[in-house]
């Protein structure tokens, strides 16, 4: 796959609001790890045909709970609804989190989809599916 490839699928999932602003500051020093990220991330890895968008966000969301990376989390919060998951997947993802990578994880990234799913209602007015 190629970068536009990989850029098209990270707007579709994460949303043109946040890829215009990564792309517009990336430097020097970020230039490659921004194409790395599109190419083999988004380019390479999410337009596989072995799983679906819906499938990948869920993978993509208990790893980074269980890895403690909570504004990675909350960006793949935004991009899971955008893939058609609803909240109550989500908890369930994070309920599945809490059995295998620890309460604690779990607790944390209950905490950073409250303050996701208010972020997106306080922005849209209305709750997210």
């Amino acid at each position: 796959m190629s970068y536009e490839d990989g850029m098209a699928v990270r707007r579709q999932v994460l949303g043109d609001q946040h890829v215009d602003r990564a792309v517009a500051n990336t430097t020097e020093l970020t230039a490659d790890f921004q194409d790395f990220i599109t190419r083999y991330a988004w380019g390479e890895i999410w337009t596989r045909p072995g799983l679906d968008r819906r499938v990948r966000s869920c993978i993509t969301l208990a790893m980074l709970a269980t890895l403690h990376h909570d504004g990675e989390l909350a960006m793949h919060i935004r991009g899971a609804l955008n893939n058609g998951l609803t909240r109550d997947e989500i908890k369930e993802v994070l309920l599945q989190v809490a059995v295998y990578a620890g309460v604690p994880a779990a607790n944390r990234a209950f905490a950073v989809a409250a303050q996701t799913f208010a972020a997106i209602d306080e922005q849209s007015g209305e709750p997210a599916r």
